[in-house]
């Protein structure tokens, strides 16, 4: 069942899959504003901590380039150990007043690990290494776990792919996809 900040997530889909130890996590470039597309190419994936890290944020832009940079404090912090950083990251976004309202969910990966972060205390790292966020994450997901079944391409070919799919069916993912790899 989906929580509610995953339900309030319209407007972008974020997909990580991870393949023969390569990582890749891609975002669509939409961006509406109520009922209309406003941009085409806005990046919603990007590199972190020396780009050792890849994260992806579904969101509201200015929360999740926030979270992105408490992440990457908490790394510094931590010397890059990312599920350390995540795990602290969602417990300060839980219980501190002005972070609890924050409406965003972030991807955020390293060469060996993949989590998603939410405001709810959540640290979910997938079972078979894929994630989707975003209205069309569920979409992505689902395309990306029939490719890696059911092909030999590599990670960053199947999250093209699946965005692909993902744009052909949710109104809120568009095709302009960035692909960050590990």
């Amino acid at each position: 069942m989906q929580s509610e900040a995953v339900k309030k997530m319209r407007g972008t889909t974020i997909l990580a899959v991870r393949r023969k130890e390569r990582l890749a996590v891609g975002g669509d470039g939409q961006v509406t504003l109520g009922d209309s597309v406003v941009k085409h190419q806005a990046k919603k994936v990007r590199k972190i901590y020396n780009e050792r890290i890849v994260v992806g944020f579904a969101g509201a832009t200015a929360d999740a380039l926030n979270l992105t940079e408490r992440l990457e404090a908490k790394l510094e912090r931590y010397n890059g150990n990312l599920t350390r950083s995540a795990v602290e990251l969602a417990r300060d976004w839980r219980t501190d007043k002005v972070l609890r309202r924050l409406e965003a969910l972030m991807i955020a990966a390293d060469d060996t690990r993949m989590y998603l972060v939410s405001g709810n205390g959540d640290v979910i790292e997938p079972d078979e290494g894929v994630i989707g966020i975003g209205s069309g994450g569920v979409a992505a997901q689902a395309a990306a776990r029939a490719l890696l079944a059911n092909t030999d391409l590599d990670a960053e070919k199947i999250v093209t792919e699946a965005m692909k799919i993902a744009a052909s069916i949710c109104i809120y993912t568009n095709e302009q996809v960035t692909v960050e790899t590990l």
